[in-house]
């Protein structure tokens, strides 16, 4: 075993390496430029669309689900064990300074998610059951015209299901958290989550978009109020957290006291990498889900989704981040994972309380996750074996859920980050190979004279 991850620890160096970072941050930092900063200047808008009625109902459009339930789809995907676990990871790893890192990947990756969500729409097909199929595979096949970078991009995506965000990362957490607080044997943990996944799965995109629209505002709102209550009873050490931060992204040793070893190369991969995993800006995953949402702009979907982005890292992650350096736990011997995150908010609120609220969203978060990858994984294998290869996808996908359960946390993480960053890749050069349509369709809708007035519309509805 030992081996066997001294092995995939050189492959996800690799992978992971200066090569990578530099095409994720370029990516979103190429198009924050050609896009005038959009994500600054259209925030307001974007977010008054989402929760505009207009999202919610859009009967009589193109699509599957609404806007809004489109989003909830991405978000349930994304809103999960890397808000919890994978920022502990990450700062136990590399110091408070991953965390600035990770606010860098999310500022530069809303602009990347807007560039893959419009994208989505406007290359998105209709499968043989009569369900919106859209996603990098359909932009680098319909838009690039490479076959080859579709048909990557989608065996890659399939082995993220399986092996990386999809299952044993979301799985394990719920497992660990369960029997940190609530003493449940992992066996048992397994056996209800495989049952719930395979009730909700089956049922396909609308099961999926309509448990995803209930849990996924609940929880994020739970996990949100109590981080705010520890910042509140700790605000006046707010302002050195920050600093720390800000500090050790640039001088990792100023967090630890002394020399580490740990270079900023390391502190920003272990910020970009988790926080990728954790948003999945220019991953490629997200609008496989926006391509189903009942629109007819895909623009205006594109400032929807990038908002998942701007919800999951900058305030989701932020919030666990601040906690973690605040109380003092990421740095704690022998804690790791939700462990750490569970043992930093029952300091913060000085009650088991903070511990319960961790890992009852971490358990609601991690399951949603699971249902979202189900989805993503779910239209990368009809992409590349047609929709007679649903059923056994899902199957296969219910047996990985019962076995990841039992499996170690390290090993997870880096076959995750593996899996990550090989799907990335393809979707990220389509990025840039089709910036140009993303731009034009970008400076149309906005130079539109009517395209303001239909925004205005349907914020007046609110």
């Amino acid at each position: 075993m030992q081996n066997i991850t001294e092995l995939l620890n050189t492959i996800d160096s690799l992978v992971w390496g200066p090569p990578l970072l530099i095409l994720l941050v370029g990516t979103g930092l190429f198009l924050t430029i050609r896009l005038g900063a959009l994500q600054v200047v259209h925030l307001p808008t974007a977010l008054k669309l989402v929760f505009s009625p207009a999202s919610r109902n859009s009967s009589g459009k193109k699509g599957d689900v609404t806007p809004f339930a489109a989003l909830c789809t991405a978000l349930s995907a994304t809103i999960g064990t890397g808000n919890i676990v994978g920022v502990a990871t990450a700062i136990a790893a590399g110091g408070p300074g991953a965390l600035f890192w990770m606010w860098v990947a999310a500022f530069f990756g809303m602009a990347t998610k807007y560039a893959e969500a419009l994208l989505a729409i406007k290359y998105r097909v209709t499968d043989e059951n009569g369900q919106m199929a859209g996603g990098p595979m359909y932009y680098l096949e319909r838009g690039l015209n490479n076959k080859l970078l579709a048909r990557m991009f989608a065996l890659f995506g399939i082995g993220v299901a399986f092996f990386g965000i999809g299952t044993f990362a979301q799985v394990n957490a719920i497992a660990d958290a369960a029997s940190l607080t609530f003493d449940m044997p992992i066996w048992i943990t397994a056996v209800l989550l495989t049952v719930l996944v395979a009730i909700v799965t089956l049922g396909g995109i609308r099961s999926i978009a309509a448990v995803a629209s209930r849990i996924v505002p609940l929880m994020a709102a739970l996990y949100i109020v109590t981080s705010v209550a520890i910042i509140l009873l700790n605000l006046s050490e707010i302002p050195a957290v920050i600093g720390l931060i800000i500090d050790s992204a640039f001088n990792p040793s100023a967090a630890f006291g002394g020399a580490t070893g740990i270079t900023v190369l390391m502190v920003m991969r272990n910020g970009v990498a988790r926080g990728v995993f954790s948003n999945e800006s220019g991953l490629g995953s997200a609008p496989i889900a926006a391509a189903a949402a009942q629109t007819d702009s895909c623009v205006r979907q594109g400032l929807i989704a990038m908002t998942g982005t701007f919800f999951d890292t900058i305030i989701v992650c932020t919030m666990t981040g601040i906690v973690l350096v605040l109380t003092g736990a990421w740095n704690t011997p022998g804690l790791a994972g939700a462990a750490m995150t569970n043992t930093a908010f029952a300091m913060g609120l000085g009650s088991d309380l903070g511990k319960y609220a961790v890992t009852i969203g971490l358990m609601f978060f991690a399951f949603t996750t699971i249902i979202g990858w189900n989805y993503y994984g779910e239209r990368c294998t009809a992409y590349l074996f047609g929709v007679k290869a649903i059923l056994p996808y899902r199957l296969v996908y219910i047996a990985l859920i019962a076995c990841g359960a039992f499996l170690k946390l390290e090993l997870i993480w880096i076959l995750a980050d593996i899996v990550n960053g090989l799907m990335a890749i393809p979707n990220l050069i389509g990025l840039l190979g089709l910036s140009g349509v993303v731009i034009s369709e970008t400076r149309s809708y906005f130079a539109n004279e009517t395209a303001p007035k239909e925004a205005d519309a349907v914020l007046t509805e609110m």
